[in-house]
């Protein structure tokens, strides 16, 4: 997550960037400050301990639901026991070779504001949000605790 304060305007952008990561060649070469990072291969045990290890502050991992229902029940275990939210869900139109990141923009998550504040349910803006944005339920709901209703 990200935070960026423009000092002679007083803007502050807030937007959420998941790490896409396509190999496991690639986690060794991650940010130490990574927090959100998207799987977008099928990780083995050792993967996923070598991006904790890699990631110390790492805060949730995004899951393909394909890779989801094959994942071992030991690697979920140990994300949880490690703090780590695990989120099923793809990102849709990104393409790696432009950039490394997929981005939340600060309109997606004042539109989930919007709606809870207009009084919507939870569930009516996740699937509100889902039909106009794509993004994955795991990852609305993620963003609501995160950044709207912190």
């Amino acid at each position: 997550m990200i935070t960026i304060i423009y000092k002679y305007f007083n803007i502050i952008l807030r937007f959420m960037r998941l790490r896409v990561v396509s190999s496991k060649k690639e986690i060794t070469d991650l940010n130490r400050n990574e927090q959100v990072v998207h799987l977008a291969f099928r990780a083995s045990n050792l993967d996923v301990m070598s991006l904790v290890r890699s990631c110390p502050r790492l805060r949730a991992v995004q899951i393909p639901p394909s890779y989801y229902q094959t994942m071992s029940k030991a690697a979920q275990q140990f994300l949880e026991i490690q703090g780590v939210e695990i989120l099923r869900g793809d990102v849709w139109g990104h393409r790696k070779d432009i950039d490394e990141y997929y981005a939340v923009s600060e309109k997606v998550i004042g539109r989930i504001s919007a709606l809870l504040k207009e009084g919507k349910s939870i569930d009516e803006t996740v699937r509100k949000v889902q039909r106009e944005t794509k993004l994955s339920e795991d990852l609305i709901r993620y963003i609501m605790k995160e950044q709207v209703m912190a």
